[in-house]
């Protein structure tokens, strides 16, 4: 029977599944609804001091279908527009109410070493335990260098983990934006700030389409819109790859710190291909938005299976265990040349019909045809 529990940087959670942050976290009922069902963990939408400052719009998401599958979601929602206040009180009712649960506060602020500090202190005194620093929400507020704005500039990135790391006394995750050339400059930079692990991929900043009829692009706020955070299933290609570069480079520079993957997650197998790898934990948003928190039911159920396919008893027997098949091009070139070259060395000289057979080389020819030389 698989084992579907983790321990990561000292957080054990009863499986790898996670609320990532967004409308599923967004407030103490949702957060209890996500315990209630079995999730492994929670991180809470995106927090920041001044909630004062986020104005949301509707509508505010876009949906890519094939026939009647949605594939892609699009959104240009804001973090949290709930005061911080409000927030530190839920934390703790939730942690009252889930002692022996993971709760992740996800984090936003300015680019201020005070706000920082303050919201970490706060945040940690009402329970939480852990932090996901969001560096990487693709839309909004950039004129401030949050989110993304900040994620892109890995010597800002660093700067800011290193003033968090200080102040936390629990597990700190950065969260890492997909709008940029090398994901693995930002990795680099939260880890030497500090960070016990990563989170990756945020959402891809998109234009979902243009209406025909009416000719705005969705979706349409006004008759106007901006361009947003890409998810769901059609990412999942992107997020694997990222996911992959990151945990190559922190195998070699960064052993034993944690990846949580995120990305088009809506099945077990989905998560299997995160984890193989190198993720310890495997974020759903989009797919809890799509499918309900009872998704987790399903999810568990199909991970413990692709485990028992393989007799993997824990998460930790193929965790990474794919990573060992990542190459360079240059090198593929030369391993099928190599296999091309072994299978002509086989072939050459070896009677494969009848009528080759001859009488000078017949000793010779019945060597080559002998498998236990």
């Amino acid at each position: 029977m698989a084992d579907l529990s983790v321990t990561v940087d000292g957080l054990r959670l009863p499986n790898p599944f996670v609320i990532g942050s967004g409308p599923p976290g967004t407030n103490a009922n949702v957060i209890a609804k996500a315990f209630d069902e079995g999730w492994g963990a929670v991180i809470a939408k995106t927090v920041s001091l001044d909630a004062a400052k986020v104005v949301n719009v509707q509508p505010r998401y876009a949906r890519m279908r094939i026939q009647k599958e949605i594939v892609g979601w699009q959104n240009i929602e804001l973090i949290s527009d709930r005061p911080f206040d409000t927030w530190i009180e839920e934390f703790k009712q939730v942690k009252a109410k889930y002692p022996d649960r993971v709760l992740i506060a996800s984090i936003m602020e300015e680019y201020k070493k005070e706000a920082w500090v303050e919201i970490v202190e706060r945040c940690q005194a009402a329970g939480v335990d852990a932090f996901e620093l969001n560096f990487s929400c693709p839309h909004g507020l950039p004129e401030r260098k949050m989110g993304s704005a900040m994620g892109q500039n890995p010597e800002l990135l660093q700067e800011v983990c290193s003033w968090v790391n200080a102040a936390s006394s629990v597990p700190v995750w950065a969260k890492m934006t997909p709008n940029i050339t090398n994901i693995q400059d930002p990795a680099r930079a939260a880890l030497k700030g500090g960070c016990e692990g990563i989170s990756a991929i945020n959402t891809i900043l998109c234009v979902m389409g243009v209406d025909l009829k009416t000719l705005r692009p969705e979706p349409t706020v006004e008759g106007y819109t901006t361009p947003g955070g890409y998810s769901c299933r059609a990412v999942r290609p992107i997020a694997l790859r990222m996911v992959m570069e990151c945990a190559r480079m922190m195998q070699g520079e960064f052993p034993g710190r944690s990846v949580s993957g995120i990305g088009g997650v809506e099945t077990g197998e989905d998560a299997a291909q995160f984890i193989l790898l190198g993720a310890s934990t495997v974020q759903v948003c989009t797919g809890v938005m799509i499918h309900g928190y009872k998704l987790i039911h399903e999810l568990t159920k199909q991970l413990a299976a692709f485990m028992d396919s393989h007799n993997f008893k824990t998460i930790d027997d193929f965790r990474g265990h794919s990573l060992q098949y990542f190459t360079t091009h240059a090198d593929l070139v030369r391993r099928q040349a190599e296999a091309r070259a072994a299978d002509r060395a086989r072939v050459d000289g070896m009677v494969t019909k009848d009528t080759q057979w001859t009488g000078d080389k017949f000793v010779e020819q019945s060597d080559k045809l002998v498998s236990n030389q």
